[in-house]
């Protein structure tokens, strides 16, 4: 080790990085992990690829590069970046991919779009972004999304390629022609899903789906069920690693829509593994990193021919499930992927169609969430109908719509809640040191002093309930100050100054006052920019001040002499204003 001071603290953060891909003690747990991990993403990449309508490969080198990509450059050390059966959904909806001059550059381009907004999101510490998104809405659209799963399988499953528009109808149709259905090609589907569910709950686990894959499919040489469609079928299978790609720059604009979707699926479910699964040193993962490294998934998956990607739950829980230690378990699954690649292209050739879509319809079965499901309808109509309301856009319209209008909905929501928790309460002191809060008097009586401490967002939808909550003023509301406490407010918006300044011009045709307390920077820069400040006055503006309640208390003893200055009234009501009382602050 080096005496130089100098070069201390960079050796401490360089050992920290070292470390989190394993030691001596974790490389043979990372090895198993990362050999279960590899080996069962084989044929998931390929059920994905599959799932998306594009080439099964493109699956497949999606896992791989996406996957070292992504575990290299993220804030968790566990979450493994994948292609998703959400994103996969989405993606056989986006006609700009299908529909292109060449779709298979614009669905790479389509990749390394996605990886730029969620580079750029992490690089910008954006990650908190995903907290708006209600668990109503991610409830209903995954439930969505696993029913289109399943729905899109039938074809593959069934040997019948069902008519019509939309996933419903084409099942409605082949569910109409079961006459027509290939039952060779139903009987090994069968098989694979009976023992990938049974296989599961043994000891083999995730591996259990690798014997379920190379059971159906040995299924079909050995009966000589030769009319079962296989993978090279659709997709000629190389005997080597894919050439990196470079985007098509003409397909950027009509892509750009459906990448924003894609960013908003893949971050949701990356979120969700980072708040759920801490790193070994005990703390959550920073979203904003995941964020980052789920970009350089992307556009590693992209440059290397794969579909987008995302954080992957269920590979997630392989991994862990596997005995991981560090990053080096994804990295060495990408390794056992690549050796696959090369040396057995010619098995991956022959695995059977309906073997896939056999592991589909499990995968879509299993991301439904029943518990969820009934934990969000019990807690109230708000959140049902937002679950609901994605559930069905999801069902019934392309899902890279459905998407950007389930984000909609989180805003509208988050709207909505926001302003039901707006409330204002009345400080009122007594013979004690500190105030205490009442309810708002409903009207400004003659010669009264109103302190009024607001609670809640103040900004855009949530300042009309405010205005509703304000003490009306009436024609014998003279003579009164009303003394609104804006202390911690950060940012009110031009909504709430037009509300300020028409409570103000009320007060004042009825001489009346109104003072503002506790007034930060950023207020008082907002009532200059949008003319309140002059209106109000600006000795009656209390800037805040660094004890806190000094400009509040200031406010109050300004307002009593304002008062007591021009009071036509009695000296029993004068007194009633006097410190020693039991007057409201």
């Amino acid at each position: 080790m080096s005496d130089n001071p100098a070069t201390a603290p960079r050796a401490r953060p360089l050992s920290r990085l070292l470390s989190q891909f394993g030691n001596r003690r974790a490389i043979g747990a990372d090895l198993g992990a990362g050999t279960v991990l590899g080996v069962q993403s084989v044929p998931s990449g390929l059920a994905t690829g599959l799932l998306a309508g594009v080439n099964p490969l493109y699956g497949l080198y999606a896992y791989t590069f996406g996957m070292v990509g992504g575990i290299l450059t993220s804030s968790s050390i566990y979450m493994v970046v994948q292609a998703t059966s959400a994103m996969a959904v989405v993606i056989a909806d986006v006609g700009e991919v299908q529909n292109a001059v060449d779709p298979d550059r614009a669905l790479f381009t389509l990749s390394m779009m996605i990886g730029l907004v969620m580079l750029v999101l992490g690089i910008f510490k954006l990650g908190s972004l995903v907290r708006f998104v209600p668990a109503s809405v991610i409830t209903g659209f995954i439930t969505g999304t696993a029913i289109n799963i399943v729905l899109g399988q039938l074809s593959d499953f069934t040997g019948y390629d069902g008519q019509g528009p939309g996933r419903i109808v084409r099942a409605i149709d082949t569910v109409l022609h079961i006459g027509q259905w290939q039952w060779t090609t139903v009987t090994v589907g069968l098989v694979t899903v009976a023992l990938i569910v049974g296989l599961s709950k043994t000891r083999l686990g995730a591996m259990g789906m690798v014997v379920a894959v190379i059971v159906g499919t040995a299924m079909v040489p050995v009966l000589g069920w030769s009319s079962v469609p296989t993978v090279s079928d659709i997709a000629s299978i190389p005997s080597s690693l894919p050439a990196p790609q470079m985007p098509d720059l003409a397909a950027v604009p009509s892509l750009l829509i459906p990448a924003l979707s894609l960013t908003f699926v893949g971050l949701v479910q990356g979120a969700a593994i980072s708040s759920s699964i801490p790193n070994p040193d005990g703390k959550f993962p920073e979203p904003s990193g995941d964020f980052r490294g789920q970009g350089v998934g992307n556009i590693a998956a992209g440059v290397f021919q794969g579909m987008p990607v995302g954080g992957s739950m269920s590979a997630t829980a392989v991994n862990m499930s596997g005995g991981a230690k560090s990053r080096l378990a994804p990295i060495i699954a990408g390794g056992v992927m690549i050796l696959g690649m090369i040396f057995f292209s010619e098995l991956i050739a022959i695995v059977a169609m309906p073997v896939l879509s056999g592991v589909l319809i499990v995968v879509g079965f299993q991301i439904v969430k029943p518990a969820e499901i009934r934990a969000i309808w019990g807690t109230g109509k708000t959140s049902i109908v937002a679950m609901m309301v994605t559930f069905i856009l999801t069902l019934i319209m392309p899902l890279q719509y459905a998407v950007l209008l389930g984000v909609g909905i989180s805003i509208m929501l988050y709207v909505v809640r926001q302003s039901e928790q707006v409330r204002i309460s009345r400080l009122v002191f007594d013979d004690q040191p500190w105030p205490f809060e009442a309810d708002p008097p409903e009207t400004v009586e003659p010669n009264e002093l109103i302190v009024l401490m607001p609670y809640g967002s103040l900004f855009f939808a949530a300042a009309p309930v405010f205005e509703e909550a304000l003490p009306d003023v009436m024609p014998t509301s003279n003579r009164s100050v009303v003394v609104i406490s804006l202390h911690g407010k950060k940012d009110l918006g031009n909504t709430f100054m037009r509300i300020l300044r028409r409570y103000n011009s009320r007060l004042v045709e009825q001489d009346c006052r109104l003072y503002l307390s506790g007034v930060g920077p950023r207020v008082f820069e907002q009532l200059v920019d949008t003319g309140a400040l002059p209106e109000i006055g600006d000795a009656n503006v209390y800037r805040d001040q660094e004890r806190i309640g000094a400009a509040l208390i200031e406010a109050v003893a300004e307002a009593r002499k304002w008062i007591s200055a021009n009071d036509d009234s009695s000296s029993s009501q004068a007194a009633e204003l006097a410190p020693d009382s039991d007057d409201e602050v």
